[in-house]
């Protein structure tokens, strides 16, 4: 649920109201969140992989030389050409497959792909198939439960982009959404088809980007923010989910029973 830079698309009463609402906000908050939730994790020496790599649209999601290796993956192929990447390969369409082997990557990550996704069975196992022993899959996918995700299922492709001309995002990079692992009960049930742990599920609220194209509209996102942050009984309607999976050690888990 990124947030574009809209120049002089918005406002000057909404870019008003952004320093006075959030002050500390900037344009693309969730993915400044995401980075600096995945440096925590990423360590020098470890092979990653970008599913959903796509064209590099994000610089959010730059971590070349941040780490000894990184990959990516995307069923499109301007990801041959992303320059975040020291490789990248396409996934077969025919089956789903990554052309990696088995036990590859140290840790794998996804920004804005899962909504996409419309077998998350093949998609789950497949990452769990590349992953290490107890390497790492960390995923930010917008929460189903949102409101903005429930205009989204209820209008049109065409809708989605002109929503998101308005916002100042170039059409190519709008994809049809279908939401079938974007709640907290749906990601448990692929995490366990697959073999995957469920370390973490993190649910987060900020500005509100998609109601900034009108100032009334944003004062509405800035009540509803203001109430799932506040509300414990209303975290499941904010608008991110940020997840962590762990692949089990099998080895470990065998001796453990032994």
């Amino acid at each position: 649920m990124e947030a574009q830079e809209e120049g002089s698309i918005m406002s000057a009463i909404t870019r008003w109201l952004d320093k006075i609402l959030y002050p500390t906000y900037e344009d693309m908050w969730d993915n400044k969140m995401f980075r600096a939730f995945l440096m925590e994790k990423i360590k020098p020496d470890y092979f990653l992989l970008d599913y959903g790599a796509g064209r590099g649209a994000l610089h959010e999601l730059n971590f070349r030389g941040k780490t000894k290796r990184v990959a990516g993956v995307d069923i499109h192929e301007s990801v041959l050409h992303n320059p975040f990447l020291d490789e990248s390969e396409l996934i077969f369409l025919s089956s789903g497959r990554i052309p990696y082997d088995d036990n590859t990557f140290d840790l794998v990550f996804s920004a804005n792909v899962m909504e996409h996704i419309q077998e998350p069975e093949i998609v789950f196992k497949e990452i769990f198939r590349v992953v290490k022993p107890n390497g790492l899959f960390i995923a930010k996918t917008p929460n189903k439960l949102h409101y903005v995700s429930m205009i989204a299922k209820i209008t049109p492709y065409s809708f989605h982009i002109f929503i998101n001309k308005i916002r100042g995002r170039v059409s190519y990079d709008t994809f049809p959404t279908v939401y079938k692992c974007n709640t907290v009960e749906a990601l448990k049930k692929y995490s366990r088809s697959s073999g995957f742990k469920v370390i973490d599920i993190k649910m987060w609220e900020g500005r509100p980007e998609y109601l900034r194209i009108a100032s009334l509209l944003y004062l509405l996102g800035y009540i509803y923010e203001r109430f799932v942050n506040t509300l414990p009984f209303l975290v499941k309607f904010r608008s991110v989910m940020v997840f962590t999976l762990q692949k089990p050690d099998v080895s470990l888990e065998a001796l453990r029973q032994v």
